[in-house]
This record gives structure tokens, C-alpha cells and sequence, in this order.
């Protein structure tokens, strides 16, 4: 089922009806709740980061009126949010079994904050407020998060009901069968961090922007090492749940060497090092350290693993090219240095510094700092920007082939390991949690993994039975094609295994075949 089948309206649905399967129903994972309530997340943190902006007066009445629009926009979401959420109470099924289902929700604790959000602008139409009481007032609008973070909260203790704190921590750092969706908020906030603190390490560079904002990016960068000092050192704490990193000190010590986990503690030490010994030494240039941050992200995406699979499973040919090109640069390195160095004795005066001529011209970068001018030199710069282009680009092709090839193969593993888990007929809790962890991995949508779940186990009753039911392919029309492209896969297959001149005189013979059978087989003759 796609996303368009799941919210299409039925003709016996009414427009509130609609409006909730659409956007606030929690039991269809089809429809939009779950973007609808990221990008109102999303609004609502930028709401907040615009009100700290707001404080520096230099940016605040250099961008006034964007700021003006940015708040009246999300005033209006705000606000078409509490009513849309009011016309459906009726549909909700917290609401629905009480007599007056809106009144319901208005006096529920969510429709409560929701309505303090949006409340006192409105009321400011009527009653003289003071400007910053109401800038103050939009710090409300981060209590709307509660409505995302409350339900998470609470399916992370009901899925570690009775575990030790340790196992907690560990299920909340770690994706695990028990990790639920606050796991995946936290991972969110953290890669949120890295993105600004290393924003912030870029923009203070900057020496006009520094001296406006500098108090700010000290306390940025405070909070932010703070935060990734709680993540680390829980990290530390935790991971001898892995079985990979028993044994107390000596896992942990383990764990410590990992080069993600080393990473993880680059990212921190510059902010110590300066404030301890900063009196004694100029540390400075440990700030640009702080960029290692961006490392960190590594953690959050599969797609550094499957890179790394790929380059150990293709490095002796990447190998094997490299070493043509590194050949292939002080060749002719060595070249320009004899040619060009009695007409420019200045750029050409060694072969090392010929070397660097060689890198750009092969990589077909050409600044222009250092050119040939003799004939020869041109001749031979000509023949090297033709040459590079294809040798340069030979491992970025077999680069970016190993790496599609390692996906698929991951993907294969998954749908192994998902036939498996249906030996019996059916994916249990954990089966289904863990096939969703790895096709998280692997980028693969949850409605992708329901269709793949319902073709595997399509293909498990074919093989028991010998044929794919029509009923399953009536009620999946992608199956359907898929069955269909498998069927014009086995036809191919058998007109090259059997004799086609005989079997196109069969054709020919009245009434044996259809004129759709003939149309068919002509078609494939032609392929």
C-alpha cells in the first residue's frame, strides 16, 4: 500500500474524518502524523532559536521585520494546528467516548499548552502588553514538544519496565529492540548539536561576525561541549551491556580505542585543554580541532559502514590504480621538471614542486599559478589534462560501483534474514524491530519494508505451493508487477533454451495459439 492509497478518501468519509486518518491518526504509520508532528517540532525550535537571535541587538535590528514575518507565520501554524486538532476531536479516540468531545479536548493538558501558544498575541490585540513580556510568552510554544516527547518517554519505560538504570542508558544511547523512539530523538538532538556548533566554528572565523557575537559563541560552545562530555562519558558507562565489551574496565578501555569512540573524545579535549592551560599556553589553535565534530555523524548514518565495506572489499584494484596515478604524476613531474626548467628556473626549481603542477594539470583543475611555455611543455601539458581525465576518474568509478554493489548485497542480507524470521508464518515483535533497524540503515522507508515483508512472504507461499496466490496479487498491484516481470523473465528463458524455429512453426498452426499468444511471442523474437 502506497501513501497515496492509505489517505485517499472514501466516498462514505467526511472531511473531518479525512483530516484525522490524514494527519493525526497514530495507529496508520501511512499517513503524514508523523512528518506533520516533525515539522511542527521543527518550527518550534526555530521559534526558540529565533528568540535567542532576537537578543543580539546588531542581527535583531539589522533583520526586524524577518523576524516580525517568521513569528506571525508560525502564529498561523500555530493556530490552524489548535483548530484543526479541535474539528477532529470527535475522531480521537481519547475524546471520542466523552459526550461533549471538544470540550474533551480543550481541557486536556496538550490543548491546553497549545492554546497558551497562540493565546496571549491575540489577547495583545486587545490589552496594551509590554513587547518583551510577549517576547518572553513564546517561550510557551516549547511546551508543544511535550506532545511528542511525553508519548516517547513513556513507550521507553514501558519497554524497560524493571531493567537496571545501566540497560536503560544503554538502550537510550544504542539502537536496540527496547530503544523506541526516544532513542531516535536523542540522536536527533545530538547531530542537531554537531550542525551547530560546527556552524558556530566556522562563523567565528569570520572577525566582523566574532566581535558582535562573541559572549554567544563561548556559551554555545559550552553547552555543546557539555553535551557531547554526557554523551561520552555514558557512553563510557554503558557499553559493557554489549557483548562486545565485557569486562568493566578492560571494555570499557576496549570501547575507549574505537576510532568513532576517539572521535568522540577529540571533539571535547580542545575545550578542556584551552581552559586549563590556556594561562600557560597559547592553545588557540586547538579551536580549529572542533571541527573534528562533524566526525561524529558518522555514527548517526550506515552510509560510512557500507563505504568502508566497499573499500576493503575493491582495494586492490583502487590500490592497483592509485599507484598507476602516483606513477603516472612523477613521470611527468619529472618531465616538466626537464623541460621547463631553464625557460622558469622560479616555478619549475625542483621535481617536488613540479609534482604539484603535475596533481593539478592530471586532475584537470588547472589554476594557472604555474603553466608550461615551452613547446614542448604544452605539447606535454595537452597530452597529461587528456590522459588524467580518464585516469583520475577510474577510481571514482570503481568507488562508486563497489559501494552500489555493497548496498545491494545489504539488502539481499536483509531480505535472507527477513525469509527467515517467516519461517513460521509470521514476524514477531523483535523479528519486526530488528528488520526495521537494519532497513533504517539501508535507507529503506517503512512502507518499502511492509511491501517487501508482504512480497517475501508472497514468495515463501509460492514456493510451499508451487504458485503466487491471485488473491495476493488482486489486492498488491506493485506484486502483481513483479510477478508479471518475473513471468516475462521465465518466457525469455525458455525461448532460449528451446528450439525457436520449432517452436514458431507451432505458432503458425491454426487454432493453437491465441492471435494474443502470437502477439506476445513475436514481440519477445524481436527482443
Amino acid at each position: 500500500m502506497n501513501e497515496t492509497q492509505a489517505i485517499e478518501p472514501k466516498k462514505s468519509m467526511s472531511v473531518r474524518n479525512f483530516v484525522y486518518a490524514w494527519l493525526f491518526d497514530t495507529t496508520n504509520p501511512n499517513n503524514l502524523q508523523q512528518r506533520f508532528d516533525k515539522w511542527i517540532s521543527i518550527l518550534i525550535i526555530a521559534n526558540m532559536l529565533s528568540m535567542i537571535v532576537e537578543h543580539i541587538p546588531a542581527l535583531f535590528d539589522a533583520y526586524a521585520n524577518s523576524f516580525h514575518y517568521f513569528n506571525q507565520f508560525s502564529l498561523a501554524v500555530f493556530t490552524v494546528e489548535y483548530l484543526l486538532r479541535l474539528f477532529v476531536a470527535p475522531d480521537d479516540p481519547e475524546f471520542s467516548r466523552s459526550r461533549f468531545p471538544r470540550l474533551a479536548y480543550i481541557r486536556s493538558p496538550y490543548a491546553l499548552i497549545d492554546l497558551a501558544a497562540i493565546l496571549p498575541f491575540y489577547l495583545a490585540a486587545f490589552i496594551t502588553a509590554d513587547l518583551r513580556m510577549m517576547r518572553v510568552l513564546r517561550l510557551l510554544r516549547l511546551l508543544k514538544l511535550f506532545r511528542v516527547l511525553v508519548p516517547a518517554i513513556q513507550e521507553f519505560r514501558r519497554l524497560n519496565a524493571g531493567r537496571t538504570f545501566r540497560q536503560c542508558v544503554y538502550a537510550l544511547l544504542n539502537p536496540t529492540e527496547r530503544s523506541g523512539k526516544l532513542h531516535e530523538m536523542l540522536d536527533s538532538f545530538i547531530v542537531w548539536w554537531v550542525f551547530i556548533s560546527v556552524v558556530a566554528v566556522i562563523l567565528e572565523s569570520v572577525e566582523s561576525i566574532h566581535y558582535v557575537l562573541n559572549v554567544q559563541f563561548i556559551i554555545l560552545d559550552a553547552v555543546a561541549v557539555f553535551i557531547f562530555s554526557m554523551e561520552y562519558i555514558f557512553r563510557l558507562y554503558s557499553i559493557v551491556e554489549d557483548p562486545n565489551f565485557r569486562g568493566g574496565i578492560k571494555g570499557r578501555i576496549a570501547f575507549a580505542k574505537t576510532p568513532i569512540v576517539v572521535i568522540d573524545f577529540f571533539a571535547i579535549v580542545p575545550f578542556f585543554l584551552e581552559s586549563m592551560l590556556g594561562n600557560l599556553i597559547d592553545l588557540r589553535f586547538l579551536r580549529i580541532f572542533r571541527l573534528l565534530r562533524l566526525l561524529k555523524l558518522t555514527r548517526y548514518t550506515s552510509s560510512t559502514d557500507t563505504l568502508v565495506k566497499a573499500l576493503k572489499r575493491e582495494w586492490p584494484v583502487i590500490g592497483a590504480s592509485t599507484f598507476i596515478m602516483l606513477l603516472l604524476v612523477v613521470l611527468t613531474a619529472s618531465l616538466g621538471y626537464l623541460f621547463e626548467r631553464a625557460a622558469q628556473p622560479d616555478k619549475f626549481e625542483n621535481i617536488p614542486q613540479a609534482i604539484y603542477w603535475a596533481v593539478v594539470t592530471l586532475a584537470s583543475v588547472g589554476y594557472g599559478d604555474i603553466s608550461p611555455v615551452t613547446p614542448v611543455g604544452r605539447l606535454m601539458t595537452m597530452i597529461m589534462a587528456l590522459v588524467g581525465i580518464g585516469i583520475f576518474a577510474v577510481p571514482a568509478a570503481i568507488l562508486s560501483s563497489a559501494f552500489n554493489d555493497q548496498l545491494h548485497k545489504d539488502r539481499e542480507l536483509m531480505h535472507n534474514e527477513l525469509m527467515r524470521f517467516l519461517k513460521d508464518g509470521e514476524l514477531d515483535e523483535v523479528e519486526r524491530a530488528k528488520i526495521m533497524e537494519e532497513a533504517a540503515a539501508l535507507h529503506i522507508s517503512p512502507e518499502e519494508v511492509e511491501i517487501l515483508i508482504e512480497r517475501t512472504r508472497l514468495e515463501k507461499e509460492q514456493a510451499e505451493s508451487g504458485h503466487l496466490p491471485l488473491e495476493a496479487m488482486a489486492k498488491t498491484p506493485e506484486i502483481a508487477f513483479e510477478q508479471f516481470r518475473i513471468t516475462i523473465g521465465n518466457l525469455r528463458q525458455i525461448m532460449a533454451a528451446g528450439d525457436s524455429g520449432k517452436m514458431h512453426q507451432f505458432f503458425e498452426v491454426p487454432g493453437r495459439a491465441t492471435e494474443d499468444e502470437k502477439a506476445i511471442w513475436r514481440q519477445l523474437n524481436k527482443n
